[in-house]
């Protein structure tokens, strides 16, 4: 559990400088350059990550039960993590109206990835992860829309092709996860049974 807690801190640690201290990073880019602080950006949340899924994994091994979720609760987590997937989509396609008028569609993504995750799973470790990972989500949705605000920010407006073009990326990048790759990297098939 150890190594899942300190993988989540590191993680999202450095993930989160963007959003709660800027600072650090102007800091190293005005002293060391970009490129140092990609290197170190990289290196802390690759690190973060390999011990994240090190320390789940290990969990996984001798689970500590908090609740059991009603079987109902696969199928609603099922169906979430479609708009999640979509949202996701909405961060990267250029030229979509999401992204225009939320922001930060990534955080959105995130939220509800994590709720889902929540709402399907009872172990302590689920919950460590996954409530760490909505928690960061809210907080850095709520400060970088606040950020927005104070800067004036405006994002481009997005066109109709853009907005089916993220519809499509998010539909078929959940369907490849949720049909095959999450039981071949997570070992758990989330197709209700």
């Amino acid at each position: 559990m150890l190594q899942l807690i300190f993988g989540l801190v590191l993680f999202l640690g450095i993930h989160s400088t963007l959003i709660f201290a800027p600072s650090i990073k102007s800091a190293v880019v005005a002293r060391s350059g970009a490129l140092t602080w990609r290197a170190i950006y990289s290196l802390f949340a690759l690190v973060g990550l390999v011990l994240i899924i090190l320390g789940y994994g290990a969990s996984r091994q001798s689970p500590v039960m908090v609740w059991v979720p009603p079987s109902g609760l696969s199928h609603l987590a099922l169906l979430l993590t479609l708009p999640a997937f979509i949202l996701l989509a909405a961060a990267y396609v250029p030229n979509n109206h999401m992204k225009a008028k939320m922001g930060h569609p990534m955080y959105l993504a995130i939220k509800t990835w994590a709720l889902a995750h929540l709402l399907a799973n009872g172990m302590l470790a689920d919950i460590l992860l996954f409530g760490t990972f909505l928690a960061w989500a809210i907080a850095g949705f709520a400060v970088r829309r606040k950020q927005d605000r104070k800067a004036g920010t405006q994002y481009p407006q997005g066109t109709m092709g853009g907005n089916i073009t993220t519809v499509l990326v998010g539909i078929v990048g959940w369907a490849v996860f949720a049909f095959y790759l999450h039981a071949l990297l997570i070992g758990v098939n989330p197709m209700p049974m």
